[in-house]
Order: structure tokens, then sequence, then C-alpha cells
């Protein structure tokens, strides 16, 4: 009796473990996966999520042409991608959680990052833990290369340094008039201390410009009146701001309310998302705010991404759908040349990347950045227009007290 209950105890546990399964040359010991897992935290609620709308668009159109195309092919048969994306809610460390449980929990293969050097860079140290790759395209290279010297992460995105001469070179070129005044106001986040409070006084240095105020707050500040009025005094024709979108869309009402409009206004990072045109309407008009892409230009494929985006959603086409849609490519090329889900093959493979996608040409430099060409952007009638470089430049400068008269009027 005991020996059969032994057994039977034994038959019933085997029916249930694959330890007790034969090995055979259907199920492999080391039998690969039926699917191939990539993991994505972004930003889909709390303060960035206006960006997070785009990567979550461009990451899964991404994934869903491999998935049209068949699949990728690993150690000799083809598999689909499965996508799973977390929330990471614009906060850091939500953002390194989520990279632990896509890897322990979900087993992802390799891993999609976040927006913002606080959100990419906490993603990144956790894929760096969990010796996982990421490929983020949304976090200026300058603070993602002073956070350590990565072996996993991967960033694909633009130099800050670059994105601050972009607004002199552009009115320099497109010979806008100014009394050459500029007031700053960023907040005290990692882009705005960059950006605001060092690279834009250095190049107005440069290009013959005086800073007459430079105005820090806080990333959570919601009351800009008081730098307002004190920018409005300033007798400044020029404004730049550094803030995420929920306080930009603030400071452009709050502006509004005192009859403040300068000449020339560049709002950096927050007023890039739709998200910021929808909130102010045509206040947004003549903002001018950094970029990198357009559907207007000749890469292979930015066309027909910007077409398919707004097919699909009947939204205004976004910048950020071109630089997520890219860093997922690159994973999934990458995965593809290696042939293999080894993780330290397919970090190799995303080490040799060279090539043109619709953001441009992406070549890895031994810092693990991949630098984006810069252009000015302005918002016009509620659409971004090209409007430096001139080539293929594709409306003219116009000023925020020209652009909301316009609007007005109509």
């Amino acid at each position: 009796m005991r020996s059969n209950l032994k057994l039977a105890l034994l038959l019933a546990a085997c029916s249930t473990l694959s330890a007790c399964q034969p090995k055979t040359e259907d199920t492999p010991a080391n039998a690969a996966p039926s699917e191939i897992v990539i993991g994505a935290t972004i930003p889909l609620s709390g303060a960035l999520a206006g960006f997070g709308s785009f990567q979550k668009w461009g990451y899964e159109h991404a994934v869903a042409q491999i998935n049209a195309a068949g699949g990728l092919r690993i150690e000799g048969t083809v598999r689909k991608v499965r996508l799973v994306i977390r929330d990471d809610r614009s906060d850091a460390n939500v953002a390194a959680a989520n990279i632990d449980t896509l890897v322990s929990a979900e087993h992802a293969v390799a891993l999609l990052g976040s927006c913002t050097p606080p959100l990419v860079i906490a993603a990144s140290l956790a894929a760096e833990r969990n010796a996982t790759p990421i490929v983020s395209g949304c976090a200026p290279l300058m603070s993602f290369r002073a956070a350590k010297q990565w072996q996993w992460a991967w960033d694909l995105f633009f130099n800050e340094p670059e994105l601050a001469e972009a607004p002199f070179k552009a009115w320099r070129d497109l010979d806008v008039a100014s009394n050459h005044r500029i007031v700053i106001l960023h907040d005290n986040g990692a882009d705005g201390t960059v950006v605001g409070g060092q690279l834009w006084p250095a190049m107005a240095e440069r290009y013959g410009y005086t800073v007459v105020a430079n105005l820090e707050f806080p990333t959570d500040t919601t009351d800009f009146n008081a730098s307002v009025q004190q920018a409005h005094r300033a007798g400044a024709d020029i404004l730049m701001v550094d803030a995420v979108t929920p306080q930009m869309v603030s400071i452009r009402k709050q502006l509004a309310s005192a009859g403040y409009t300068p000449k020339v206004l560049v709002m950096e990072k927050g007023a890039e998302p739709t998200q910021f045109a929808e909130a102010v309407g045509p206040l947004a008009d003549g903002v001018m705010v950094g970029g990198y892409w357009d559907a207007s230009f000749s890469h292979a494929g930015a066309a027909e991404l910007a077409a398919a985006y707004s097919a699909e959603t009947q939204h205004t086409v976004s910048q950020h759908i071109a630089d997520s849609y890219t860093a997922a490519r690159v994973l999934l090329d990458a995965i593809g040349s290696a042939g293999s889900l080894d993780k330290l093959k397919l970090n190799t493979a995303i080490a040799a990347t060279d090539s043109v996608y619709p953001v441009g040409p992406v070549k890895f430099a031994a810092d693990h950045t991949a630098a984006l060409s810069i252009a000015e952007l302005q918002w016009q009638s509620g659409q971004t227009r090209l409007i430096w470089p001139l080539s293929p430049q594709s409306a003219a400068f116009v000023s925020p007290a020209a652009a909301l008269a316009t609007a007005t009027a109509h």
C-alpha cells in the first residue's frame, strides 16, 4: 500500500512538472519560447503623459509591422513579438520597478525606455542591474552620458548644447528682429537646470544677447504670476522657458493674463506635445520649440510614419512618434540580426547599428549614444511647422503677437 501510494503521488507530481517529462527532439531542455517578449516602461499618466501616448504608439507600431511580416527568425524559427507596456506614472522609482518586473515576471529579453532624463536614467540603471539591453529615444544625450558608463543601455536623441544653440541660429538665419534682451524661466529638474540654467545663458553671450533675468522654479510649481510679472517688467523681447507640459500650459495662460506677449517665445520640452496646443488653443501659435524630426524630412519612411499615425489616431502628429518608433525598430532589427535571444548577443547587435530610420541616421558611439539632427519648430494654426533650417523649411517665422492677431481675426 505504501509503495502504491508513493507511486501515485510521484505520478501526480510528474504530471505537472516539466522536469519529469522526457526530453525529446520536440521538447528539448533548452527550447526557445514561442514568442519574443519585449518590455517597455513609459509615462501614460502623470506630468509626462503627453509624451507617453506618442511613445506607446511608436513602440506598438514598430512591433505590429514586424509581426505583420511574420515575426523575427530566432535560431531557425520565426517567432512573433509580444510587447508588454507598463505605466511608470512619470515617476522614476516606478520606472525602475517596472524594469525589474518586466525582466523577472514577464521574462522580457530586451527593453524600451521612458522619456526625459530622470525616467530614462532610472529605467536604464535598473536594466543594467538586470543585465538586459534597453534602447531609449527620449533623453537628451548629455544627461544620459553623465549618469554612468553604460554597458546595457542605449539612447538616441539630441545633444543639449545643439538644442540650446538652435534658437539663436534660427533667429540669425531668419533675421528675427528684437532688442536682444532675454528672460529665461526654467524648472530645477535635470533638463531645466542644464538648458535654462547653463546652456541658454552661454549661447546668449556667444550670439550677442543679454540675459536680463534668469528665474528658476521647482518642478511642482503651479503659480508663476510673480515670475511672469518680473519677466514683463524686464523689458525683454525674448522669453525662453524650459518646463514640463502642465507647467508650460500654466505659464502660457498666465503670460496672456498679464498682457505679456514677447516678440519671440521659446517654450522648450513641455510645449512640444499636442496636449499643450490643445490646452492653450490659439495661445500656442507663435511658440517655438526645439525639434529633431518632421514629416517633411527626406529620411526613408518619415512621411509614411506620419501618415500612418494620422490615419490610425486622427490626431496631430508629434515628433515623438519618430524617436520612439526608431528606438523600437533599432531593438527589433538587432534581435533579427543576432538571430538569438541571448542578451549579450543582442547587446552586441545594438552596438553595431548603422542604418537610416524615419528619424534619421542612427549609429551609436562608444558612449552608447546616437545624436539626432536639430531643427526649430513653431506652432502655427494648431500644427507644428518646420521654420529652421531653411531647407527643408515648411513655414516662415511668425511672432506670437502676429500669430495671435491672425487667430483672433478668424
